[in-house]
């Protein structure tokens, strides 16, 4: 579609027109970004909600300039390898990831209010109306969300009120029937009157700590209310002409980073152009297969906290190493990946973009399929389960300890291209990120895709441990047998487990006048783009 005063893309329809409407009323992309937040944690509350964290790349047309905002939680100060040892977890167990001991501090609420202090026109108050309403009155199940959410059932049933919340006499609730949750528009109208301190000091905070306790966990009062989201530089690589821009670690932002340096060093490496070979071109799917396995070996053994280690982005993201590892992959032969890992996902990414030139790239998560699996009570939201993804390898950088963030899957994306601003974009689903991604961009930069089309391409995701690429029915048609044929292990699939894309695309216009200053209406048009595999769409006027 395309707008020329602000657009919204996202995987719900109710939450793209919230954003819209604060569109429409006056706000700002940041505004727009949290409304449509707030509202798929009403409608996506499996994926996304008040107990999870939050990443977002926001462009001020005010500054010039890209912001990078880390809402990602830390760990219970009393979280250590001893601590998980005496419950009975070492490095072959690994982490838990169900439950209150896999809940760092939920950090999406302070990252929502740090947003709008900063860049957004109002606050709590308006943009979390058009959620509490929908909270209230209900709303209806959709496609994608109910499949999902049958998937999910299992998680909450271990916590009564769980799954008194979001369970209809033990299932999923039925395809299009209206579910509403009260209490969580309970949680919202705290907020809004209260502000966030509410979450980390206030009755919400009391709620989260005895939910915590009365589970077995030691996250503590002292551990919430200390915490703060964390403005970030974002880093970058150049593509073909374009910078690509992401959150620095404890994301996984840097493994796109890297494939596209790998990439864009085989035509002269390897004699192979993804441009000149094309989509129905095997050896074009064989290099990204490759480059992937080649960026994610070393996404998992050096991603982690910043604070806590060091993350060699120098050399990882640097010209000569993407050369280095391009001269490693055979073009005929399919590899094994020296580091095996991989990560869950249940996320959702939405960006928005304002008639004065502001676009966010925002992506909030839960991490798995309801979290944790344990909800708050009186305040319908369950506690995400990021604390999974530490490891309890005592000489790995992303070793669990106290205060540390734990390794994010949940990346948003930004490309700019001298200096101005040309897509923002993201593709939720756990490892599937930064490897759609690549995939998308590839698409848009290489083949000359509109921003629609490069999502509704089809793609693959694959495995680190497995070594397994589930790959689209009729991509596989295309190109599968070939692949096999070179040593490649796929698996046929629908769409469900590639993620879901949004993207909007500024255009500037040529013949606009001189830019009057920062009031003036963006001097351009927005294309967006949303992915047909879920249940949303993007909205503009």
């Amino acid at each position: 579609m395309v707008a020329r005063n602000g657009v919204v893309a996202t995987s719900q329809w109710l939450a793209a027109d919230a954003g819209l409407q604060m569109l429409k009323d006056g706000g700002t992309a940041a505004d727009a970004a949290v409304a449509a937040a707030a509202m798929l944690a009403v409608v996506e509350p499996d994926s996304h909600g008040l107990g999870g964290d939050t990443f977002v790349l926001y462009y001020s047309r005010e500054d010039r300039q890209l912001y990078g905002l880390n809402a990602s939680g830390w760990a219970p100060r009393a979280w250590t390898p001893d601590y998980f040892a005496e419950l009975g977890y070492d490095d072959e167990t690994g982490m838990p990831n169900e439950g209150v001991n896999a809940t760092t501090v939920p950090g999406a609420v302070d990252g929502w209010a740090k947003l709008l202090e900063r860049f957004g026109n109002v606050g709590f108050q308006e943009t979390f109306d058009p959620a509490v309403r929908v909270a209230e009155e209900g709303f209806g199940i959709t496609e994608r969300i109910h499949a999902d959410w049958i998937d999910a059932a299992d998680t909450v049933r271990g916590d009564d009120y769980a799954e008194s919340t979001y369970l209809v006499d033990g299932e999923a609730p039925d395809l299009y029937s209206i579910f509403r949750i009260p209490d969580m528009a309970n949680a919202l109208r705290v907020l809004q009157e209260q502000g966030r301190d509410a979450f980390y000091e206030g009755d919400i905070a009391d709620a989260i700590i005895r939910t915590v306790r009365r589970n077995g966990g030691v996250m503590t009062h002292a551990d919430l209310s200390s915490f703060e989201a964390e403005w970030v530089d974002p880093i970058s690589t150049s593509y073909r002409g374009y910078d690509v821009h992401q959150i620095p670690p404890n994301t996984q932002g840097f493994a796109a980073l890297e494939m596209l340096n790998i990439l864009e060093a085989c035509p002269s490496e390897l004699g192979l152009d993804l441009a000149e070979l094309g989509p129905r071109s095997p050896q074009f799917w064989h290099l990204l297969l490759e480059a992937k396995k080649l960026a994610y070996n070393d996404l998992y053994a050096y991603n982690a906290d910043p604070r806590f280690e060091t993350v060699p982005l120098d050399r990882l993201l640097s010209k000569e190493y993407g050369a280095e590892l391009c001269r490693e992959i055979d073009p005929d032969r399919a590899t094994e990946p020296r580091v095996h890992a991989e990560v869950d996902s249940g996320t959702i990414y939405l960006t928005a973009a304002d008639r004065w030139g502001n676009m966010a790239s925002f992506i909030s998560s839960v991490y798995s399929a309801f979290g944790s699996g344990v909800a708050v009570p009186n305040y319908g939201f369950t506690l995400q389960n990021r604390g999974g993804l530490f490891s309890l390898e005592r000489d790995h950088p992303n070793v669990v300890a106290p205060r540390k963030r734990p390794f994010q899957t949940i990346i948003p994306a930004f490309v700019m291209k001298d200096d101005e601003p040309v897509l923002s974009f993201g593709n939720m689903g756990g490892s599937m990120q930064p490897q759609g991604q690549v995939q998308e961009l590839v698409n848009i930069i290489d083949l000359g895709m509109n921003v629609q089309a490069a999502g509704d391409a089809a793609r693959f995701r694959h495995d680190q441990t497995s070594n397994i690429a589930e790959i689209e029915s009729n991509l596989y048609e295309l190109v599968g047998a070939e692949l096999e044929d070179t040593g490649h292990d796929l698996k046929r699939t629908d769409g469900t487990p590639m993620g879901g894309y949004q993207a909007i695309m500024f255009v500037p216009d040529p013949n606009a006048p001189d830019d009057d200053g920062p009031d003036s209406p963006v001097a351009g048009v927005y294309r967006a783009g949303s992915d047909h595999r879920k249940d949303g769409g993007a909205v503009g006027w």
